[in-house]
């Protein structure tokens, strides 16, 4: 890994700036560990003509230090498309650099740690998939761009939190079965009457541990709170909140309708990005974090870039039908 670098006057005035954008959610005291290596990634992006992608999960050192195109899995997806850089660095998970990759594919992807996981995409394989499509032949398969190559490869068609209700019925059947996801296939089923879902038993181990109980004691230790819960919840949560909507979706609300106390239901560093920005709003946080998500790191993404590894590759014999799945969710949305 890089050495720890000097946080030197020269630093503190190039990156000064970005820690304005920042100082409500990371601490001064903290701020000349992150900036030496937030000032040596920006300039080594130059230099290796990279760009980088981060996710709202992401703590906002990277969020907001480095990241060139921010946002959640569908915004990363459509902006990788249009990608002129030589690198893209993927500040995510394995899944989000192997999306990249398919739509990107003469490109080198980097993601700084290669142990940046998913449980929700660890729940399915393309194994799993060829026995459903055995069981229920003919049925599509509109798959949550959580999971790997291999299983958006046995798939018809890809989709997100954020655009899964107007993929399913852009389909235009009567039925399909919605993997690996089970909250989101029940808040898919529970938002749309002309389409039967069959869902998997999958989960986000993130989301899977909010409890509606959880959520009403909250409400009780802060008057006037408002909730806005992530689709990968189980339905008690859900049925919680005042608001449901994907990553994006609930980002959106915040900046919308500015409630004075907000607590969002979900990855707790995406509460901290969005606080960056909305300093006028308090957020209540149920602080539960993605263990995967916090293997990326400054000293991992600038290690990343100086030796351009680990390098993401995809079966050839993959990739094309993964890219389908894709692409025509792309569409689609």
């Amino acid at each position: 890994m890089s050495a720890v670098l000097d946080y030197t006057p020269e630093v503190a005035s190039a990156t000064a700036g970005i820690y304005d954008r920042v100082k409500t959610v990371i601490p001064e005291i903290e701020w000349p560990f992150h900036a030496p290596y937030i000032e040596a990634i920006n300039e080594l992006k130059k230099q290796r003509n990279a760009v980088i992608l981060a996710h709202n999960y992401q703590t906002p050192e990277i969020f907001h230090g480095v990241g060139d195109i921010v946002g959640d899995s569908l915004a990363l997806a459509r902006e990788a498309v249009n990608v002129e850089a030589d690198v893209i660095v993927l500040c995510g998970v394995h899944f989000m650099a192997e999306t990249a990759k398919l739509l990107n594919p003469t490109k080198t992807v980097l993601l700084p740690d290669m142990l940046s996981g998913c449980s929700l995409a660890d729940s399915i394989t393309g194994a799993d998939v060829r026995l459903l499509k055995q069981k229920y032949p003919d049925i599509p398969i509109v798959t949550y761009v959580n999971t790997s190559a291999e299983v958006k490869a046995e798939s018809d068609v890809c989709c997100t939190s954020g655009n899964a209700v107007k993929v399913v019925e852009g389909l235009g059947v009567d039925k399909v079965i919605c993997i690996p996801d089970e909250y989101l296939a029940k808040y898919i089923a529970g938002q749309t009457d002309k389409v039967e879902i069959i869902a998997w038993k999958g989960h986000c181990e993130v989301h899977e541990r909010f409890t509606a109980e959880e959520i009403n004691g909250y409400r009780k230790n802060f008057e006037g709170l408002v909730v806005i819960a992530h689709p990968e919840c189980p339905p008690d949560v859900l049925g919680a909140a005042d608001f449901v909507g994907s990553t994006a979706g609930m980002i959106d609300y915040v900046g919308q309708q500015r409630p004075p106390k907000v607590m969002m239901v979900t990855e707790c560093s995406m509460s901290d990005n969005v606080a960056a920005e909305y300093p006028d709003v308090e957020f209540i946080r149920p602080c539960n974090l993605c263990p995967h998500m916090k293997r990326i790191t400054l000293p991992g993404i600038l290690e990343s870039l100086k030796t351009l590894s680990p390098e993401i590759e995809v079966d050839p014999g993959v990739a094309a039908d993964a890219r389908r799945s894709v692409e025509r969710m792309l569409e689609l949305s």
